[in-house]
């Protein structure tokens, strides 16, 4: 299974790329100092796995798994860098509608694209509204299930898809961590959290966790230290629980001018024809 931090922006790191070849991606440029250099990680504390932050993760990892039904909308910011060196910022948003165990509404919209995902416990559909294209397969009973379809065949991670998979029993998440501990309170969007920061193979990242009976994720930052760059990833996190959805929320209805087109498969090498 891939590092669970990464599949959260591989969405949109994705459509940067494809739709603006010029553009790498990059977190923001330290501040000059006139400190002596130092070597790589000279002078670092090496990092440690504090039982507090473990034991949060956890916790709501385990509260993540009671929900049957939730509503997410998030507002997300993905730092690139153009091949001049110069930093800007692409923001977006995403609206998630899901059903446990076997149903999903995903929308994305971001300044690159425009896509929605739609899966109803047979089939998975992708779909881009500006340009009412819409590629459907055939899909496994389960959200888990579809998740490793999409990845294994079509190399295609959908957005915050750690969200179905905190509390996944085949993970060996809290093993992998190197590093995690309680950076202190915070309150975002009104809301009372917890920041813990953690470390994983080569991604940092944090999470704010909502304080009280219901820990839930109310903000995530990703960086993905294998690049030089090191892009980073931020989505704040609005939820609404247990919500009542109608029978066919979750199956895709084409409209009379949107067209069927094939979704492209990996080859044995890993790309996509």
């Amino acid at each position: 299974m891939r590092p669970l931090p990464l599949v959260a922006c591989c969405v949109l790191s994705v459509a940067a790329a494809a739709t603006f070849p010029s553009l790498a991606l990059a977190q923001t440029a330290p501040a000059a100092s006139t400190a002596p250099a130092t070597a790589p990680g000279e002078g670092l504390v090496a990092p440690i796995v504090e039982p507090e932050a473990r034991q949060a993760l956890e916790r709501m990892s385990a509260y993540l798994g009671t929900l049957k039904t939730f509503e997410i909308r998030t507002q997300t910011s993905l730092d690139i860098v153009t091949e001049t060196g110069q930093r800007v910022q692409i923001d977006g948003t995403a609206h998630y509608k899901v059903r446990k165990p076997d149903g999903f509404v995903i929308e994305v919209v971001t300044d690159l694209k425009k896509r929605t995902f739609f899966y109803d416990g047979e089939k998975f559909t992708v779909f881009s509204p500006e340009h009412e294209f819409y590629s459907t397969v055939e899909a496994p009973p389960t959200t888990l299930k579809v998740l490793d379809l999409l990845w294994d065949q079509y190399g295609l991670a959908l957005p915050l898809e750690d969200l179905f998979r905190w509390n996944e029993l085949k993970s060996r998440r809290p093993d992998e961590l190197t590093g995690a501990f309680l950076v202190g309170p915070a309150t975002i969007d009104g809301v009372l959290t917890n920041q813990y920061a953690f470390r994983q193979g080569d991604v940092d990242w944090s999470v704010w966790i909502e304080q009280g009976a219901r820990p839930l994720p109310r903000k995530l930052m990703i960086v993905d230290r294998s690049q030089p760059e090191q892009p980073a990833y931020v989505a704040r996190l609005t939820w609404t629980l247990n919500p009542t959805f109608p029978a066919d929320a979750f199956t895709f209805h084409a409209g009379p001018k949107a067209k069927s087109i094939r979704m492209s498969t990996l080859d044995p090498t890993g790309s996509t024809p």
